[in-house]
């Protein structure tokens, strides 16, 4: 493998190769990172040097005139890919359908969202009534020429006459908070600033918030958030005239999230220390407390307030519960009484609507809906879903008649149904139309035996008839981690895959929250090794069960799918032939020192923690995990230059340690974006581009041409 060789300290670490020409058989010259070998830390009688450590410095000159050249290789690779245009041209034609959101009702209003198909933001439309005219309310597209720049509902008041828009810019998680009024779509001159993981809670004339202060100027996307603090806000008024309501100067590293009850008696405040859990404070606020009690001290148990009922809280918790379950609280000294037992399955979710709690559970990972009388607490139907898959949007207010709920799965468009509370009767709403065959299609569940002996949940798509002779390309992706649930959903991107004859391979690894508090436990921490023995159990599954082949596998996540990613290529690199790990968490002993790292700690502990939460980063870190003259499969690196939640300098170090030590005939690439973030509201045209050639680069690797 050919390198230029640069001066050491040429601008500051980096000068351009001179771009070569050349075929997909001549061998990459990557760009010569420099290597800073003074920097090192020291952990507990340890020294890790740390040669990147100038990569993290994401304004310099440096550091941007690197990306600039890890992206001209990168481009030049996959502009030589042969049947690249080919599937862009595909996934833009079967991306081009309406993609609808579920109504939601506001007072006479029904708002919905709509992306005609290719357009980079969905539009936010409303109308009077289910058979009123949809007019236009919000479009986002309007609000930056490239499509980067997204909005959407924070919450509405409660006389429904006002709506918080937030609005984020290029990705990145900082938001700015805007007012509208609803029936004349008049902006209001409110704008708020510097908010981060903040809703609008309402109350009389105005609303509760969550913000930071200020950071430092070319520190905004990079420099770790401090002191998390409630605000409130009257309308009209600017913000520094906005009362602090709520904070903690003695835990700077808490986040903290105002809530309000439908009828506007209690605040709410959800606080916690990181991604697991929490400790509620309540207000009464029409008693007229002047002080905030703490109804559940934090943080060992999850609490979630859904609703009030006659003066008691109606709690989501795993209190004494595993698999959480629903109970009545006290507000004033947290006693409980159940309402819904726990079950052996997880309990997902909880939703009021029109004096009904609606409990969602997860059964082997497919959703399962009840409905219970709020009044009485009797169960009073099992809602029957239309196949095994997702369901979500089983809440609404008080006095609805009717819901919308959406439901879909791997080969199930997500589609659109309206259930009438009382009967208990759903009826079709909305079904998309797809460019493809659902029937032709099917999707099974397996488990596969970990390396403890663990059975891990996989789905498997593909098309009927699938011929089982090792040859199928094959996309293996999981998450595992932080509580969360990988469920089954339609991915138009997937279509290329299965339509070539390829297999979608989901699975439900450890520290995931499908089944419950201790499925989570067995996978974080110290335990983490875990999530890693699954994912790798599932992949040599598939090949001895003749699925697929190690030369025809993809394994892909993001963030700390990423991370997983980028742990099972650094401990098991000969099982692959293409890895994707995208925004991943890829340094382990540094995770903490950016933005809202330090709120992962308590799923992964921290470097500086102690002797044994440094041994165990230390162990599977993947950036740490590289090893000179070792055969790494073919990698497409993938982050954005305003991704705040996992900065990009994990990624950046990850692929100039990888490039440097890799040895093999095997691409190991990054792909930077810009003016994109960690993932969410990232415009369709940059969607379909990055999937493109994540498709082609998998493609072309496994030797395989799609038709």
């Amino acid at each position: 493998m050919n390198r230029c060789l640069l001066p050491a300290m040429a601008l500051i670490g980096l000068v351009a190769c001179q771009e070569k020409k050349s075929s997909m058989n001549e061998p990459i010259t990557y760009p010569q990172t420099y290597r800073d070998t003074t920097v090192a830390d020291e952990y507990f009688g340890t020294k890790v040097p740390d040669p990147y450590r100038w990569l993290e410095n994401d304004t310099s000159a440096a550091t941007k005139a690197w990306v600039t050249e890890e992206n001209k290789v990168t481009q030049g690779y996959l502009s030589r890919i042969p049947f690249r245009d080919q599937i862009r041209k595909r996934l833009e034609e079967i991306w081009n359908y309406p993609k609808y959101g579920s109504p939601f009702r506001i007072g006479e209003y029904y708002f919905f969202s709509k992306n005609d198909g290719l357009q980079n933001q969905a539009v936010i439309y409303f109308q009077k009534g289910l058979d009123g005219k949809p007019e236009v309310f919000l479009d986002p597209n309007g609000l930056s020429k490239d499509g980067t720049v997204t909005a959407g509902f924070s919450g509405f008041s409660n006389d429904h006459r006002y709506a918080a828009i937030g609005v984020n810019r290029a990705g990145s998680d900082w938001q700015e908070m805007e007012v509208m009024e609803v029936a004349t779509r008049k902006k209001l001159s409110d704008n708020l600033k510097w908010l981060k993981f903040s809703g609008a809670a309402w109350h009389k004339n105005g609303f509760y918030y969550s913000r930071y202060d200020e950071p430092g100027k070319g520190q905004e996307l990079s420099a770790a958030n401090r002191f998390h603090k409630i605000y409130y806000h009257v309308l009209g008024t600017p913000q520094s005239a906005d009362e602090l309501v709520f904070e903690d100067k003695a835990h700077p590293l808490r986040y903290f999230f105002a809530q309000t009850t439908e009828d506007e008696r209690f605040l709410i405040i959800n606080s916690s220390e990181g991604t697991d859990g929490t400790e509620i404070w309540v207000k009464d606020l029409a008693s007229g407390d002047k002080t905030f009690t703490r109804v559940f001290e934090g943080f060992k148990h999850n609490y979630s307030v859904v609703d009030n009922r006659e003066g008691k809280l109606l709690v989501h918790h795993n209190q004494g519960a595993p698999n959480y379950k629903l109970s009545l609280a006290d507000p004033k000294t947290g006693a409980m009484t159940d309402f819904v037992p726990e079950k052996p399955e997880k309990l997902e979710g909880t939703g009021t609507a029109g004096g009904k709690v609606f409990a969602t559970y997860l059964k082997d990972v497919t959703t399962q809906v009840f409905q219970y009388d709020f009044a009485s607490g009797k169960q009073e139907r099992k809602i029957e879903l239309p196949g095994l898959g997702t369901s979500a949007g089983w809440g609404g207010n008080r006095d609805d008649k009717q819901l919308f709920y959406s439901f879909t799965s791997f080969v199930y468009p997500s589609a659109i149904f309206r259930y009438d509370i009382a009967s208990g009767k759903s009826t079709l709403f909305r079904s998309p139309e797809v460019k493809f065959d659902p029937a032709a299609y099917e999707t099974k569940q397996v488990f596969v035996p970990s390396k403890d002996g663990t059975k891990v949940p996989v789905f498997l798509t593909y098309k009927k008839g699938l011929k089982l002779d090792g040859t199928a390309p094959t996309l293996l992706y999981a998450y595992g981690g932080f509580n969360i649930s990988l469920t089954p959903a339609f991915s138009t991107s997937n279509l290329i895959l299965l339509e070539n004859g390829g297999i979608y391979a989901q699975a439900n690894l450890r520290g995931g929250g499908e089944y419950g508090e201790e499925w989570h436990k067995a996978g974080m921490l110290g335990k983490k090794q875990n999530v890693f023995d699954d994912f790798i159990a599932v992949a040599e599954y598939l090949e001895k069960e003749k699925y697929t082949s190690r030369d025809r596998l993809a394994i892909s996540g993001g963030s700390n799918g990423g991370l997983l990613v980028g742990a099972v290529m650094t401990q098991r690199p000969d099982l692959m032939k293409v890895a994707f790990p995208a925004v991943g968490v890829l340094d382990m002993l540094r995770f903490h020192k950016f933005t809202v790292g330090w709120g992962w700690v308590v799923e992964y502990g921290s470097s500086e923690q102690s002797k044994e939460s440094f041994a165990n980063l230390y162990g599977y870190s993947p950036l740490h995990r590289l090893k000179e003259g070792t055969s790494y499969p073919a990698t497409l690196i993938t982050t954005a230059d305003h991704d705040d939640r996992v900065v990009p300098a994990h990624s950046f170090k990850f692929a100039a340690e990888l490039q440097r030590v890799h040895k093999g005939s095997n691409p190991v690439l990054i792909r930077i974006e810009t003016s994109a973030g960690h993932g969410a509201g990232k415009p369709t045209s940059k969607i379909i581009d990055e999937q493109a050639d994540k498709w082609a680069f998998f493609f072309y690797n496994i030797g395989f041409t799609p038709q």
